[in-house]
């Protein structure tokens, strides 16, 4: 039987982050900021998601930003992309390759699609390529909602520069499928340690480089994946 210490942990980090993320709510409110990359459309419908799962509380000696990715996807393309836990490789850069240490306490299910079903507390051990200042990392599942298609992790050890790393990832739909089609926005947040011996800024230009580029393979992988989808129903 797995040990079910990492999902209790896993839900304690969860109950932490939810505070977190109301203070940080407020800050939001008072300010009235939309992020950059949103329109007001779309704050209009993610800034009740924004509060409930991206802000986070000024700390010292961590950083946290919230990225933004618009696709021409439906966000059902896009989740089925992202709710994988066990394949990260599929539309993030930089990593060699991935492998479940354990599955939360519960035993792994097999989902029709032949993939495994993930739950909180699972584990993943993630080799990252060469030439970068980390080796691998481990990484604990902490949210997986298909409900509102949200998912988040925490780095909990591993050789690399992002301590105590949390990041959350929510995808949602934009349009009706007639006028302008359907597009997907993918917001994805985190909150990290300023390493010693570095900035805040330079934590965070870092880690923001890191997540865009990801946000930009997720967005043509599932731009691809659409496209395919709509040359198939064409041809039936």
């Amino acid at each position: 039987m797995d040990d079910p210490t990492p999902r209790r942990e896993a839900e304690e980090e969860r109950e932490e982050g939810r505070v977190e993320r109301e203070r940080g709510a407020q800050i939001e409110r008072e300010s009235g900021e939309i992020p950059f990359g949103l329109s007001g459309e779309e704050y209009q419908v993610l800034g009740q998601v924004i509060e409930e799962f991206h802000n986070y509380r000024n700390v010292p000696g961590k950083c946290s930003s919230l990225m933004v990715q618009r696709m021409s996807a439906s966000a059902q393309v896009v989740w089925s992309i992202v709710r994988r836990f066990e394949r990260p490789l599929v539309y993030k850069h930089f990593i060699k390759s991935c492998r479940l240490l354990s599955h939360g306490g519960q035993d792994p299910a097999m989902s029709a699609s032949g993939s495994q079903d993930m739950t909180v507390g699972c584990l993943r051990e993630v080799t990252v390529i060469s030439g970068l200042p980390a080796t691998a990392s481990t990484e604990r599942l902490d949210i997986l909602d298909d409900d509102r298609r949200v998912t988040g992790f925490t780095i909990v050890g591993g050789e690399h520069r992002l301590r105590n790393y949390r990041s959350v990832t929510t995808v949602n739909e934009f349009g009706d499928g007639r006028h302008g089609g359907i597009w997907t926005v993918v917001l994805e947040s985190y909150v990290v340690d300023v390493p010693e011996g570095n900035t805040e800024e330079d934590t965070r230009l870092f880690a923001d480089t890191v997540v865009r580029l990801n946000l930009q393979k997720l967005a043509a992988v599932s731009q691809a994946m659409a496209m395919e989808e709509r040359e198939g129903e064409r041809g039936e």
